[in-house]
């Protein structure tokens, strides 16, 4: 949870709410990657920024939900939200006035393969943003009080998940396509599970899972690699050296073709659909990316334009490649009414398997490379996303060199490339759909 002073006449406030919001976007040029080895060893990668005092620091530890134990799925997340809660001498109450008071942002998440953190904090508040961020890693509290309000907030927040079409359409789409595998499993816990886990599940998770050995860390802001790596000792030396987790196995992608239809009276339905894809250091990574955004990936892609624009038949459409640590793929989604969804996953298929006849156009290819190269470093507005991008890249092991080479990677694929991986991913054939509502004219495959 991100914890920001509530007055907002503070002046400190003032000064970091700017700089969050309405940090310049750094030129290309100026996002030089310094990477830093602490004195106890840790390595960090760091961007230099002198226009705002502010300190942004994101980290990760290999290693999320999908290593959560059966039948206790959702520990990862529960811990995600309980690190803030109270942690060494302070309790939750006294934690978070500490944050607040002092305009110092903390926040935690986990996905299916990592565990995330961050911490903003204005530069005077530094030091104290950094003990504040080591007790909650190395000395979370788990009071009684804290745990069962944010165990409450889970089992509100599934019962209120479970209701939503497209939440089901996605759980019973993973199920199929995943089966045993832990991707397959309900991650973001059921009520069963939450119930299930012990303040001692906790306790644990943290001494197994946060380590030296599985910790990548990037920061941005004013700070030079001296004090960096001061700080990165100060945050996480105490952190044991080796995680005590297993390594999850290769996804098989399973259920080629099948379509599953979930009944429920709602006017529309609502279908996730997709098969295997790439994992993001395939070497065809952005000939796909090319051609997924021609067919899926915007506004103006093929299914918005046939489906959206020229039928009605959804507000929204669209697919996207998922890269993962053990598994690659490429899914999609699209709500219509239960009357037209025949006519959608028709569309759907016809496009999917015009793209791999044909490929993709030059002039096509001509304007995602423009769009793609163009509106990636836009989004580097502040100092939280260049430092979660310096997170990822260094978990996709990319090269820290990869924001000097994106732009190039991307021009270089060609017209032949893109048609050759266009035919050899996109796989009409192997759609696995999965569907929530009344839908007329679509009869479960199994």
């Amino acid at each position: 949870m991100i914890a920001l002073a509530r007055d907002v006449w503070n002046h400190r406030f003032g000064i970091l709410a700017f700089a969050l919001v309405f940090l310049i976007a750094l030129p290309v040029d100026a996002l030089s990657i310094k990477e830093v080895t602490s004195p106890k060893g840790i390595k960090g990668w760091l961007i230099q920024d002198k226009t705002v005092p502010l300190f942004t620091m994101n980290f990760a530890f290999r290693g999320g939900t999908a290593l959560d134990p059966k039948g206790k799925e959702g520990l990862a997340d529960f811990v995600s939200n309980l690190l803030d809660e109270g942690a060494g001498t302070l309790k939750a109450q006294a934690f978070q006035a500490k944050l607040e008071n002092n305009s110092i942002g903390m926040h935690f998440s986990a996905s299916a393969d990592y565990f995330s953190g961050s911490v903003k904090a204005l530069l005077e508040y530094r030091g104290l943003a950094a003990d504040l961020l080591r007790m909650a890693l190395t000395k979370p509290r788990f009071n009684a009080e804290p745990v069962a309000r944010i165990r409450s907030q889970h089992l509100s927040s599934l019962r209120r998940r479970v209701e939503r079409p497209g939440y089901t359409a996605r759980r019973a789409w993973k199920l199929a396509v995943f089966k045993d595998h832990p991707y397959g499993r309900n991650l973001d816990g059921t009520e069963a599970s939450f119930k299930a886990i012990k303040v001692s599940d906790l306790r644990k998770f943290v001494i197994k899972r946060f380590a030296r050995d599985n910790l990548v860390v990037a920061a941005v802001g004013d700070i030079d690699k001296k004090t960096f790596g001061r700080l990165m000792d100060r945050v996480f030396a105490d952190l044991p050296a080796r995680a005590d987790t297993r390594a999850l196995p290769e996804a098989k992608i399973s259920g080629a073709g099948k379509v599953i239809v979930i009944q429920r009276d709602i006017p529309q339905s609502v279908a996730f659909f997709g098969h295997r894809g790439i994992k993001r250091k395939h070497p065809d990574y952005y000939a796909a990316t090319i051609v997924n955004h021609v067919l899926g990936g915007g506004l103006t892609s093929r299914l918005a334009t046939e489906i959206r624009e020229k039928r009605g038949l959804a507000y929204s459409v669209h697919s996207r490649l998922v890269t993962m640590e053990r598994a690659g793929l490429i899914t999609g989604r699209v709500a219509t009414a239960n009357a037209r969804v025949a006519e959608s996953l028709a569309l759907i298929r016809k496009q999917w398997a015009g793209i791999a006849k044909n490929g993709i156009t030059a002039q096509e290819l001509k304007d995602t490379k423009s769009y793609l190269t163009g509106s990636f470093f836009t989004r580097l507005n502040s100092t939280g996303r260049i430092a979660g991008v310096l997170v990822s890249i260094q978990l996709q092991d990319i090269g820290i060199d990869y924001l000097e080479r994106r732009n190039r990677l991307i021009n270089e694929v060609t017209l032949p490339r893109v048609r050759r991986v266009a035919r050899q991913l996109f796989k009409p054939e192997e759609l696995t759909i999965s569907l929530v509502g009344r839908p007329k004219g679509v009869k479960p495959r199994p």
